[in-house]
């Protein structure tokens, strides 16, 4: 599915950032492909699925959380979250793709860039998100958490986002290259995409990237990405 270019942060140099890190909770081995985008590694995990962060899969890495500890498996609801659960959108309601032109292409340079995931309700009746969702990059073919998982941008507005069938919503994530960073330090790694889970969720899905733009720091205490909360667009 091709997209046209949604929000694209522009650059901005790594001078002017706090360097970011948060992290997806160890208990939740779902890893399932969706969007365009997520055809793009060949190597992305096969889809496994837990409905209990208590199903742990011995081999799923422990989570690597951020300095606030709340950007793992679900992410964070916010301030104001609706107390019925029910209308969350789940995962098997949801796909998530990364517009066309997020970071796609891009080098190993200095700097950071934004890159827009657009969350789309795939099911057949309307359902919410609302706040942070949980981000982080995963390599080795099997789902593996590269580095540290994004920070929230706490900064953000985290309204409720009412998703009719077929509605879309946005989280905007902004790395740091890991090009900016000393190699002894930041320990690159390529990586087969991003693991994303939706606000208030303890499963994730799986959205495919490729390329020098999504190349990772290995070293946990790099902080590289940043979310904001998902908002209309």
């Amino acid at each position: 599915m091709n997209r046209s270019v949604k929000i694209i942060v522009p650059l901005v140099l790594a001078s002017s950032l706090g360097l970011l890190v948060a992290g997806c909770t160890s208990g939740d081995p779902d890893v399932s492909s969706t969007g365009a985008s997520s055809s793009a590694s060949p190597s992305a995990p096969d889809p496994v699925a837990s409905d209990s962060p208590a199903a742990t899969d011995p081999a799923e890495p422990s989570a690597t959380p951020g300095p606030d500890g709340a950007s793992g498996g679900g992410g964070d609801l916010g301030d104001g979250a609706s107390s019925d659960a029910s209308a969350r959108c789940t995962v098997d309601e949801l796909g998530i793709e990364i517009a066309d032109g997020g970071g796609q292409g891009g080098g190993g340079a200095a700097g950071s860039y934004g890159v827009a995931f657009i969350f789309t309700n795939t099911g057949d009746r309307t359902c919410t998100l609302q706040g942070w969702p949980g981000v982080s990059f995963v390599g080795g073919g099997n789902g593996t958490q590269v580095g540290a998982s994004a920070t929230l941008d706490r900064g953000t507005p985290h309204d409720t986002q009412d998703l009719a069938p077929g509605g879309e919503t946005q989280a905007l994530v902004k790395i740091t290259q890991a090009g900016n960073y000393d190699p002894a330090e930041c320990q690159p790694t390529a990586t087969d995409g991003f693991r994303i889970y939706p606000p208030g969720s303890v499963r994730s899905i799986f959205v495919g990237a490729s390329g020098s733009s999504y190349e990772a720091c290995a070293n946990a205490a790099v902080q590289q990405l940043s979310t904001s909360a998902l908002a209309a667009f």
